[in-house]
């Protein structure tokens, strides 16, 4: 019979060598797998984490393992490239960082061993990732085993999975489930059996066969229908040799049915299933992405307690037990590979052999319902090539899984007439309408034009959201980083969206703060604050509640603004979030009435004199926070960029006249504004007229993002986008321009 032995323990790791080495090295750093050498540098920004190539290296003992005729060495993360050598010789080399990947190391093995493995994440034009907003973590992260099995066995060199693959299709009350398993050095005489348990582990039906193929047909099947009844089956098959099992395998399947409706939305065997929900990295505040199972089990918790019906697993394979938690949980999931941001002309063979490993690591998860092929991948360009790439992805996903759809995570900037956006099944956009540009406002409408213009395609929002940190304040601002700000955008969001059936999906990015080593903004380098929960999983944004008002059925109470304690004005805004009809407010026991809120928002004008305790009481449920009066506002909530030209406080904004933080709307609506602007505009631009920000031509939409731009963040972010700076004094100068404008009416 086939035993894993885990092989975790005790490695010996190097940055320093240049070489295999011939010994154990003792003067290695120790350390226990899961592990990356970026959980501390990959956090903390400059975009200057460790990429290059590290060794691992961990003796073994033929006699330690039991006796067996072959014998795998199992990887199930390691980041982005590895080449694995046993006693000095090379045995095989993995392109992708994400996935489970096996080597036969039978041959090379002594009596004693040395295995050491080259991890390397340095960049290249042929493994992705390469660009995105997250830290590429290098290192052996995921666990290692060795797996001992007889010359028979269900196969293990068939892009990482498991050598079985269950079919459920539903038919009426029935479902017919045909299953199929590969099988290395199947010999005659050797026969293999197959049987379906429940989820109780009582055996239903059981066959016996000489073939890898076997069908079942389950009456009255019991459905896997999401968050609602996650119900799970189990395969086993045995190869069998006489009355001997020499080795099995066993997956869990679940019976349903879906389809995706341009108008309706998801559809869940038979029924409506609106997928409200959110994206996820795997990743963890100084463990990089070296997660332990009860970390994965954490995040799941948080993710069922906000209510959520689907997940996006961004941008790349996660961990087996993960889907596994899906599966069980009855999140609906969308799994992707990380084919993001810059198409390479010389990547194509990695997309496509990550994309294998994605289908037949995962194909009998019934969580997973989309097949997603790219992200923003047009930020790069290269139209002509990706267009070709985008095609061989999207037939083999179909040829492969004939049971799913295929999708893209198109970037704002995609027009919607765009060729690409035909290629798969159902279509998402990426849309930061209210944070990068644009207003709140424009996120409905924006996906109501595209409605109307392509009736038949079904259209999601794969990502939308703000970044917040512990800053403050009573007058929230576009891009002020205030946990007020962002829990006013997703207020509006959930409006917007949750009231459009023919959305498919919305996944708020990120349900987890998350490493983006590249960025320094916001106070905390190296981090994307746009998580509903801060990056150690310890706060939950106030925004995370007003989620769960919206979409979880246990019944709680919420008063928002716990950190912000300390307010100036004599009568100050409180929100209270609840799923509850009626909320009542009591301020230092006196009770400011009960109000109701069909949205679940529910907002208290609070007279603010000394300290004042606050108590939200919604039917059984209460929650607490005290407020307190001061003269002057407090300056620790208030973000104070590092390095920054110029902060929005200190510039001059006369009453009634313009200045750089006005959005650039409201400025080019006048007239000395469009002058100003028109002759700044012009010397920016190249020969032909054109300009490009990040690759793109600055279209008429784009612009009409950046109109929601007050003037100043706008030249901000032109720094990096356009690689135009700008000096304090420069700004300065306009802001001295624009003050001798009026504002328009």
């Amino acid at each position: 019979m086939r035993t894993v032995v885990n092989f975790n323990a005790k490695w010996a790791f190097t940055k320093q060598a240049d070489a295999v080495p011939s010994t154990l090295p003792m003067n290695w750093n120790w350390v226990n797998l899961p592990h990356s050498w970026n959980a501390i540098d990959g956090q903390d920004g400059d975009n200057d984490y460790y990429r290059g190539t590290c060794y691992y290296a961990k003796t073994l003992n033929k006699m330690d393992l039991p006796e067996a005729d072959r014998y795998y060495l199992e990887l199930q993360g390691a980041n982005s490239s590895a080449t694995v050598y046993v006693n000095g010789k090379e045995l095989a080399q993995h392109h992708g960082g994400y996935s489970t990947w096996r080597v036969d190391i039978t041959e090379a093995l002594e009596a004693n061993n040395l295995v050491v493995v080259a991890v390397d994440n340095t960049a290249n034009q042929t493994v992705y990732p390469q660009m995105a907003d997250f830290t590429f973590y290098g290192g052996l992260y995921r666990d290692v085993n060795i797996i001992c099995v007889k010359e028979s066995h269900f196969d293990l060199d068939y892009f990482g999975g498991k050598g079985i693959a269950v079919t459920p299709v539903v038919e009426g009350k029935d479902a017919k489930v045909d299953v199929q398993v590969w099988v290395s050095n199947l010999k005659e005489g050797q026969k293999i059996r197959y049987a379906i348990y429940d989820a109780e582990e009582n055996e239903l039906q059981s066959v016996v066969s000489d073939g890898t193929n076997a069908s079942f047909t389950l009456e009255n099947a019991h459905l896997w229908h999401g968050r609602k009844d996650p119900y799970l089956y189990c395969c086993e098959a045995e190869l069998m040799e006489g009355d001997e099992v020499i080795d099995s395998v066993c997956t869990r399947f679940g019976c349903r049915s879906f389809q995706i409706d341009p108008d309706r939305g998801f559809i869940l065997n038979g029924e409506e299933y609106p997928l409200r929900g959110v994206s996820r990295h795997q990743d963890r505040w100084g463990k990089g992405n070296a997660l332990s199972h009860e970390d994965h089990i954490e995040d799941m918790d948080l993710i069922c307690e906000v209510g959520a019906t689907t997940i996006r697993l961004a941008h790349y394979q996660h961990d087996q037990f993960f889907y596994d938690l899906c599966d069980e949980r009855g999140m609906v999931i969308w799994a992707e590979i990380p084919y993001i941001s810059k198409h390479m002309p010389t990547g194509r063979e990695n997309t496509i052999s990550q994309m294998k490993e994605l289908i037949v690591q995962n194909y009998n998860h019934p969580s997973i319902v989309v097949w997603g092929l790219s992200n923003e991948i047009g930020i790069g360009g290269g139209a002509e090539d990706m267009m070709e790439n985008h095609n061989i992805l999207n037939d083999m996903c179909h040829e492969m899984d004939k049971t799913r759809l295929t999708t893209i995570a198109a970037v704002s900037m995609c027009k919607m007439d765009d060729p690409y956006l035909q290629i798969p099944d159902v279509v998402s956009y990426n849309h930061y309408f209210g944070w990068y540009g644009g207003d709140t406002a424009m996120n409905g409408p924006w996906f109501d034009q595209f409605h109307a213009m392509h009736p038949t395609i079904p259209i999601g929002c794969s990502e939308y959201g703000c970044e917040a940190l512990n800053w403050h304040t009573s007058d929230p601002r576009q891009g002020d980083y205030t946990e007020e700000y962002q829990a006013y955008y997703h207020e509006e969001l959930i409006k917007q969206f949750f009231c459009r059936k023919y959305l498919w999906a919305t996944h708020v990015w990120n349900m987890f703060d998350f490493g983006a080593d590249a960025r320094n903004e916001g106070g905390e380098d190296g981090q994307n604050h746009k998580g509903l929960v801060t990056f150690d999983r310890k706060y939950k944004k106030d925004s995370f509640y007003a989620y769960k008002a919206w979409l979880s059925d246990d019944p709680f109470v919420h008063l928002c603004g716990k950190r912000y304690v300390d307010r100036v004005e004599d009568v100050t805004r409180v929100t209270v979030y609840s799923n509850l009809p009626e909320v009542e407010l009591f301020a230092n026991g006196v009770s400011l009435g009960k109000k109701a809120a069909a949205d679940h928002f529910f907002y208290f004008d609070v007279p603010n004199a000394g300290e004042t305790k606050l108590v939200a009481v919604a039917g059984e449920h209460k929650d607490e926070s005290v407020i307190r009066k001061v003269e002057v506002f407090n300056e620790a909530y208030r973000l104070k960029e590092k390095g920054a030209i110029l902060n929005w406080f200190d510039v001059e904004a006369p009453e009634g006249y313009l200045s750089l933080n006005d959005k650039m709307g409201d400025v080019l609506k006048t007239e000395g504004g469009r002058m100003m602007f028109t002759q700044l505009m012009g010397k920016m631009m190249g020969g032909d007229g054109k300009m490009e920000a990040m690759g793109f031509e600055v279209s008429a939409d784009m612009m009409s993002m950046m109109n929601g731009f007050t003037v100043l963040r706008l030249f901000t972010l032109m720094g990096g986008m356009m690689d135009v700076k700008f000096t304090k004094e420069q700004l300065l100068g306009l802001n001295a321009q624009l003050n001798q404008i009026k504002k328009p009416d």
